[in-house]
């Protein structure tokens, strides 16, 4: 970074243009315009969240935030969630994945035709299942990477080719039951281990549960304030402190209503400490990780990513890699909460990542997102669903809404960019 404060030394020469770009970012901008358009584009989407659920639960007479309800709504959409990781990678990067709910389909018919038809332990039998959902990523990812063929048509294809596979090792029947371990990861509970504890007119929830909220929360906080103190020292734009607050204590306040919820229930659903443990990961291999700069880069201007020695063909493959893992992991989870590996599994999982993916704050055009927002997009079209599903809402009325929220949400990155546009 070159400084531009006194110096005991020569004056080091600044390029006009990086000059004119940190003076436009020093400026005082008129009526916040920058500042609240860019506020507005990162923290839309969980004003819309709160906004949905607020409405979901007065319509419902609160039965959405019911304990037994919100441990539902987890558990029925991980595997959407585990989904809408990858996809959002995918996209950032400027490609799309038409061939996930397949891939899903058919890596939840090899674990079971390994676990139930041919007896293997179900830890080797999911690590196999693991190895060819990355065979079939880098199936794809070779297509997309090194011979150039667009992502939409080969996944296109794959979404054909895969599904037909499903058919053929299932042999156009269902397969199932899969062993209690197998079926513990996707609707099984964590287990009580410092007790109860009571919570006065809300009855008794489990210690360890809470414990581990508040943990969350103070992780939350923490990486939070050092992100905004260090966005300080780069002398970069930030909102006001008491806007700043807000934001944290909102969220403070949702994650342990959640959290509460959950351990007055059955405590944690294990594959939600799954999905945490993936959200983590991923969140650090974008933010932190230079693999995940350089997806960015590629999807914001893959000229400049090119000429400035990234390795996009090499980064392309293992982002479909990444995504035929992540798909397998969700055709476990999906097979096993239905104790069975059918042929119609993962039908239109590839649309709701997609779909969560754009409404979670991705661009159309590829270089935006966040893992965060994805998931948040995806628990949006749960929250949708759960919700009308409470209010004996027909299918048609849901698929309705569906896409009004999904336009309305690209729409809004769209208005997002004009706005940031002419805020100059």
């Amino acid at each position: 970074m070159t400084s531009v404060g006194p110096t005991t030394g020569p004056a080091t020469a600044v390029p006009a243009a990086t000059a004119s770009d940190l003076a436009a970012s020093q400026a005082p901008d008129r009526f916040g315009g920058r500042l609240f358009s860019a506020n507005l584009r990162q923290n839309g989407i969980y004003i819309a969240f709160a906004l949905i659920i607020a409405l979901f639960a007065f319509l419902t007479d609160g039965d959405l935030l019911a304990p037994q309800n919100i441990s539902n709504l987890v558990v029925q959409n991980s595997y959407i969630l585990i989904l809408a990781i990858g996809m959002i990678l995918i996209i950032i990067a400027g490609h799309i994945d038409l061939s996930a709910g397949s891939v899903v389909a058919v890596t939840g018919a090899i674990s079971a035709v390994l676990m139930v038809n041919n007896d293997v332990p179900w830890p080797l039998a999911i690590l196999i299942t693991l190895i060819c959902g990355g065979l079939i990523g880098a199936w794809q990812g070779y297509w997309v990477a090194y011979f150039g063929i667009p992502a939409f048509i080969v996944t296109l294809a794959g979404m054909l080719v895969f599904r037909a596979l499903t058919l053929a090792v299932l042999g156009n029947q269902g397969i199932g039951p899969f062993p209690d371990e197998v079926r513990t990861i996707a609707n099984g509970f964590m287990p009580t281990y410092l007790g109860n504890i009571g919570l006065g007119p809300l009855d008794g929830a489990d210690l360890f549960t809470l414990l581990l909220g508040v943990a969350f929360v103070a992780g939350i906080v923490i990486t939070q304030w050092r992100a905004r103190a260090g966005r300080v020292r780069y002398g970069q734009s930030v909102e006001p402190t008491a806007l700043f607050v807000t934001k944290l204590a909102v969220a403070a306040v949702v994650v342990m209503t959640v959290i509460v919820q959950l351990a007055r229930f059955k405590n944690l659903p294990w594959v939600l400490v799954l999905l945490a443990a993936l959200v983590l990961a991923y969140s650090l291999l974008t933010d932190r990780v230079v693999f995940g700069r350089h997806i960015y880069a590629i999807g914001g201007n893959l000229n400049a990513a090119t000429l400035s020695g990234i390795k996009v063909k090499s980064v392309t493959f293992w982002l479909f890699v990444n995504m035929g893992v992540l798909a397998s992991i969700a055709g476990i989870v999906f097979a096993g909460r239905l104790n069975q590996a059918g042929p119609t599994a993962g039908n239109s999982f590839e649309l709701d990542a997609i779909a969560a993916a754009f409404i979670g704050g991705a661009a159309v055009q590829g270089g935006v997102g966040r893992v965060v927002g994805a998931i948040t997009g995806g628990l949006i079209m749960g929250v949708i669903n759960n919700g009308m599903s409470l209010m004996s809402a027909p299918s048609e009325r849901v698929m309705l809404f569906k896409g009004l929220v999904l336009l309305a949400a690209v729409a809004f990155d769209v208005f997002a960019k004009r706005r940031a546009g002419t805020a100059r």
